[in-house]
């Protein structure tokens, strides 16, 4: 029986999930998570890797230290809603605590972000930098035959057929040819690329996401955590008003894990789930999702059937972002997030249906999201020249890509020789197109955008290009041929959830928590309500509430 009882069961294995195990494991508990795909990391491993913690330790350390009520205060300018405000307040008193347990306990370390702007940069307590912690660079040979069920980062997030690019590394890259420490700095990254491939099917060398999906799978094999893969969750077992355990299908069959102590849903939301998708969604979403793989709302439909209470009424249910969809070579749909690679950089802009731009390209990614939902601007496009599209890249297409056929051909690129020729070929009017491309490069090169003040605040500026001036946001598109991607509006992950109360157990209909079930991550109801006020928001609750969760079911009496 001792395969089949635990002290707590762990349903799915992304950052939330991860995080509930190895703290209950660290407080001597006895733990099994359960992920129904091949993969260990869920979207934690496809993601950036940033985490949002106000007030975290590093900040003190580096002699920038955070006011909690003040990035309390700015939090609650960015959601206007009471609602949720308790849950907000526990996240900025939490944080710190749980990002210094896992340093301390687990295998998981981080450095934080000098630079990386709140997404509402004018609000009073918005800060430019160093709330966003980064996961320090993981070394994936420590996991053993485990690294190869790491999630993978998605193929576009890598070079050279497996190596991770770090975020401070890019502009090296950029500027390889141009300076002899970036030059040097590449060498040294790609000649250890080439030593790990000799024993490794990837790159060994982890950097965001992954590096923290990396380092919470090593802290669970430290702790002793089992985990199953390809297992299916079913069923809660609710005895008594009291979940017990999970009924499971796997290769062995059906069977029953008991939880003595608690079970944890934590399989990422619903970005996969068609049904909950058209129901919950705008009809101008697109069902094409950036979000990994598995993420259905297995854990949204089981904490529903144990009599928990699915929460929609936000101000949106999904985390925005632009995306660009295409077939890769081996015949895989690709759902490529536009972030922060392209938008915001100079010389690229992005126009609606009637070929006119419609907001500053360089706000977040889901305030963008936000404005493709206005009426008229889907469909929509990227545009850029050839001088971005080297320099930059554009979508899924990686800087300094000689050949942009395979793009075309698979009807991704969109390619012509003039800006009327082009809007012809996306069905936009051409001259709408030349004339905003006209009118744009006029304030480019004025060094000011007199439309939609792109390049005007820190954020804007953060996603240009410090080497570019007057404007890093701004460069006129100038040189033939000139490139288009059609933009559909996806999303980084849903906010709709379980209702749950301070320590992240689900509660029912009648308010009450139900004994022994929690939830943390994407299945828990966003405290964010639908909004998204900086960068990591999703990974640092999911961290703080899985700590709580595991914190809270150590406690517990059974």
């Amino acid at each position: 029986m001792a395969d089949s009882e635990f002290d707590v069961v762990v349903v799915g294995a992304g950052a939330a999930g991860m995080t509930a195990a190895a703290t209950a494991a660290a407080k001597g508990l006895r733990v099994v998570v359960v992920e129904k795909t091949a993969y260990i990391g869920g979207n934690t491993s496809f993601s950036g890797g940033m985490v949002y913690v106000p007030n975290n330790a590093h900040m003190s350390a580096a002699g920038q230290p955070d006011d909690p009520a003040e990035a309390l205060a700015y939090l609650e300018r960015v959601i206007l809603t009471q609602d949720g405000g308790e849950q907000r307040a526990l996240f900025v008193r939490k944080g710190r605590e749980a990002i210094e347990f896992l340093e301390g306990e687990t295998a998981v370390q981080f450095k934080p972000v000098p630079f990386y702007p709140d997404y509402y940069p004018d609000l009073e307590g918005a800060r430019a930098g160093m709330r966003v912690l980064e996961p320090v660079a993981f070394d994936a040979a420590t996991l053993g035959p485990w690294f190869r069920r790491l999630r993978p980062p998605i193929p576009e997030f890598t070079i050279l057929g497996g190596m991770m690019v770090g975020r401070e590394d890019l502009q090296h890259f950029r500027n390889f040819s141009r300076s002899p420490r970036s030059f040097m700095r590449v060498a040294r990254l790609v000649s250890a690329y080439g030593l790990q491939r000799l024993r490794h099917h990837r790159g060994s060398r982890l950097v965001l996401g992954n590096a923290l999906a990396g380092r919470l799978l090593k802290s669970l094999l430290d702790r002793g955590v089992s985990i199953r893969t390809e297992c299916q969750p079913l069923e809660i077992v609710v005895e008594g008003g009291r979940a017990t355990g999970l009924w499971v299908s796997d290769a062995q069959g059906a069977r029953t894990i008991w939880a003595r102590r608690g079970v944890i849903l934590a399989t990422g939301g619903f970005s996969h789930g068609e049904a909950k998708r058209r129901a919950w969604l705008p009809a101008a979403a697109s069902l094409d999702s950036a979000f990994a793989p598995g993420s259905t709302g297995d854990g949204l439909d089981l904490g529903e059937a144990a009599g928990g209470v699915i929460a929609t009424e936000n101000a949106n249910n999904a985390y925005w972002s632009p995306a660009s969809v295409y077939a890769r070579a081996d015949g895989r749909k690709a759902v490529f997030p536009h972030t922060v690679t392209d938008r915001g950089k100079p010389g690229s802009i992005v126009v609606n249906q009637i070929g006119g731009r419609f907001t500053n390209e360089a706000v977040s990614y889901h305030r963008f999201g936000e404005a493709l939902l206005r009426e008229g601007n889907l469909p929509a496009w990227i545009v850029c020249d050839s001088s971005f599209i080297w320099k930059y890249g554009l979508g899924a297409i990686i800087p300094f890509t000689r050949n942009l056929r395979p793009y075309r051909d698979a009807g991704y690129l969109v390619s012509a020789s003039s800006m009327s020729e082009l809007g012809e070929r996306l069905g936009v009017d051409g001259d709408a197109l030349s004339a905003t491309v006209t009118n744009f490069n006029r304030d480019a090169l004025a060094g000011k955008d007199s439309k939609f003040g792109r390049g005007e605040d820190i954020y804007s500026r953060y996603l240009g290009d410090e080497e570019v001036g007057p404007n890093p946001c701004l460069a006129p598109l100038l040189k033939p041929p000139f490139h288009a991607i059609e933009l559909v509006l996806s999303d980084l992950g849903t906010c709709a959830g379980l209702r749950t109360d301070a320590d992240c157990r689900v509660l029912g209909s009648d308010g009450e928590a139900i004994t022994n079930l929690y939830a943390v991550g994407n299945d828990m109801q966003s405290i964010w309500r639908g909004h998204y006020p900086g960068p990591g928001i999703t990974l640092g609750p999911a961290l703080t509430f899985g700590y709580l969760a595991g914190c809270h079911v150590a406690r517990s009496d059974g």
